[in-house]
């Protein structure tokens, strides 16, 4: 409704949603549309947000998360009622354990209907709540707009994470008058979460750092959460200090910096007299803290004070953003007249050896020209591939634990992988959420052929809205990380059971989706497709048939179990 003036008298719920989002910065939303929620749809329009319907609810939580990832902004998913809702929760949980910043709206039955049995009637609330930092019901239309920037508040407090809102139909679609509801203005209503951390731990730390002789320092998510790539790039090369990079820390170093250590982490945790654990926790991929040194002094940085010495104890702890507190090191170290550099130059000659002995061991594997093709080759050829800008994504079991170990992506957030949840399925929603935020970019995924099926489906989406892509399909026809512990629990006789699938020629599905395929079976082969589907132009799947028989060494140490 509008005035003699023409401006407007009444808003509508759907639109107070709309103008929260943009007062946040959210450009897009990720979406499957209900009758629930389409008032949403309407208020983007008028705002000039984009919508991206997908065909799963699961995808748009994904790329919601995989856009917070990218563009250090939180995401957003809106979806539907009752199954609409729970499809996504996958992508919430996901969400949660990588510590990614989203917000998901979910439509649900009239709040004047609630407990009679309305269509898609759930308790998403009480459901969601343990897997997100924040989960309310709207009340009133007045308080869409307020409680939407609560949950921002609250997604990004601390180490960030999943915020989800349940709006009631009657609650979205009806309008209340411009002036009764509630807007918070852009840049007012959350504080900064950029914590600088206690100055006594800091100038404790520098000490540390210039008297240790064997130090080691291993970066996580939370560098890139924090972007706090270039104090972690000076403080390392300023002290002579090692590195070791796992999930979205990886590619803060250049593979070429003489810094850059990957091979060798076990020596390392095992003879450093110092280790410095940055924005990652000691979860099963850290063996929750036990492959470090008895003997070193262990630090621990990070965006939440509950990570800190958790399932290990610490010498010392410091909670807050590692930009800040990096740099803050880097400065304290700035008192002391020899910071020790020079001195460890014999320490990252041993580290280097021992890098340079574990590759040479790996070559052969690297380069083999068997057939069906060692994953080695395959994830060697990727990493060969791959440009100085190119972001990669891996979504699979087995085969992207080879890459894991192989492809090392050029610049800081230029990887992508589900994170500690283990998700299978977030390749193709992670890929959508890339390439709509970098649209320049290439981007290159490895699937793995069971990851694939889960959320495949939504090809035709990066078909639909043009967003091509090199996508690699490692094809074993087998869920192969739970193949090779099922046969050495139960024997050979029984590996198989709940575990094999079809052969299934991928690229067919690619084209049939209006896309670009091919199968390969030669080693050779693998590079001169890849280029192809470069220059193609368009989403694409390149089918690898690989060994189904080799297994990658953390699949073959169950590692993620122990």
């Amino acid at each position: 409704m509008t005035d003699d003036k023409g401006g407007d008298t009444t808003i509508s719920g759907g639109h107070l949603v709309a103008k929260a989002l943009k007062a946040e910065g959210v450009d897009v939303i990720f979406t499957l549309c209900g009758g629930h929620i389409i008032d949403i749809y309407d208020g983007c329009a008028d705002e000039g947000i984009d919508v991206i319907d997908v065909r799963h609810e699961q995808v748009a939580a994904h790329a919601a998360d995989g856009y917070a990832r990218m563009t250090g902004k939180p995401g957003c998913a809106v979806v539907t009622a009752g199954p609409g809702t729970t499809d996504a929760i996958t992508g919430i949980a996901n969400a949660y354990r990588a510590e990614s910043p989203l917000l998901v709206i979910g439509g649900q039955g009239a709040l004047s209907q609630h407990k009679m049995g309305s269509l898609q009637d759930l308790p998403h609330v009480d459901m969601i709540g343990p897997i997100s930092k924040f989960a309310a019901t709207v009340p009133h239309t007045e308080r869409v707009a307020d409680l939407v920037s609560m949950a921002f508040r609250e997604s990004l407090s601390g180490a960030p994470g999943p915020s989800f809102l349940e709006i009631p139909r009657d609650i979205l679609d009806a309008s209340v008058p411009v002036e009764s509801a509630r807007v918070p203005k852009a840049g007012h209503y959350r504080a900064s979460t950029r914590q600088g951390g206690d100055p006594d731990a800091i100038e404790r730390l520098a000490e540390l750092l210039v008297r240790s002789e064997r130090p080691s320092i291993l970066l996580g998510h939370q560098v890139w959460t924090t972007r706090a790539t270039q104090s972690a790039t000076d403080l390392v090369r300023s002290l002579n200090v090692p590195v070791y990079m796992n999930g979205g820390g990886r590619g803060t170093l250049p593979p070429a910096d003489p810094h850059h250590f990957q091979l060798s982490r076990r020596h390392a945790f095992g003879n450093s007299d110092l280790i410095i654990i940055v924005g990652t926790p000691f979860d099963f991929r850290m063996g929750y803290g036990k492959r470090l040194s008895t003997d070193a002094t262990v630090v621990q940085i990070d965006l939440s004070y509950a990570t800190v010495g958790k399932n290990r104890d610490i010498d010392l702890g410091i909670v807050g953003d590692a930009d800040v507190i990096l740099s803050s090191v880097l400065q304290a170290t700035s008192a002391y007249g020899d910071n020790g550099a020079q001195g460890r130059k014999t320490w990252l000659e041993e580290l280097r050896q021992v890098e340079n002995k574990a590759l040479e061991k790996r070559t052969p594997l690297l380069t083999s020209d068997a057939t069906p093709i060692h994953p080695y080759r395959l994830v060697s050829e990727i990493n060969d591939f791959l440009t100085e800008d190119s972001i990669y994504i891996g979504d699979g079991g087995d085969i992207v634990t080879f890459s894991g170990q192989v492809v090392q992506p050029k610049a800081p957030g230029h990887w992508l992988d589900p994170g500690p949840l283990g998700t299978l399925g977030v390749g193709v929603p992670f890929v959508m959420a890339t390439k709509y935020a970098y649209p320049e970019k290439e981007v290159v995924a490895l699937f793995g052929d069971g990851a694939f099926s889960l959320t495949g489906w939504d090809f035709e989406t990066l078909v639909r809205f043009d967003m091509p892509f090199i996508g690699i399909i490692g094809n074993n026809s087998s869920m192969n990380q739970i193949r090779y512990g099922q046969i050495e629990k139960y024997g050979a006789d029984r590996g198989e059971i709940g575990n094999t699938l079809g052969d299934v020629r991928y690229s067919e599905f690619a084209e049939m989706l209006g896309g670009y395929g091919e199968e390969v079976r030669e080693p050779g082969e693998i590079g001169p497709a890849l280029r192809r589907a470069r220059e193609s132009g368009k989403p694409s799947l390149i089918n690898v048939w690989i060994d189904p028989e080799v297994y990658a060494p953390g699949t073959m140490n169950q590692t993620m179990y122990k």
